[in-house]
């Protein structure tokens, strides 16, 4: 498969190319993809944009450590926008983005990790 959201070598050098580490990284990834989305949807709903903004912050870490630099951009854009209340038009595509992009980062984690598994 050819990965084109998740940076490939940085996972092996901080998993050392254990399988097991990157089957825990594709887990901790999946379960904060889906909360953080799950949240940001919430905040967004009751217009929340203090609380959107510090979700997007913390969404922006944890997928600039995939090496998924483009969505860390974006989400460092909506960080910026929502904690000002800036352009509220524009932050359901941002969410719809997030979740798209990570949606399609765990399957190549998954794909990854299973290939780890069998040693391909």
């Amino acid at each position: 498969m050819d990965y084109k959201f998740i940076n490939m070598e940085y996972l092996d050098s901080v998993s050392g190319g254990d399988p097991s580490i990157i089957d825990e990284i594709v887990v901790m990834f999946k379960d904060q993809s889906v909360e953080i989305y799950n949240e940001m949807k919430a905040h967004l709903a009751k217009q929340n944009y203090t609380a959107l903004g510090l979700l997007a912050h913390k969404a922006k870490s944890s997928v600039a450590i995939m090496g998924m630099d483009d969505l860390a951009q974006m989400l460092k854009t909506f960080e910026l926008q929502a904690r000002e209340g800036k352009e509220p038009q524009l932050y359901e595509h941002y969410l719809e983005r997030f979740k798209s992009e990570t949606d399609a980062a765990i399957v190549e984690l998954n794909d990854l990790a299973s290939n780890r598994l069998t040693g391909i």
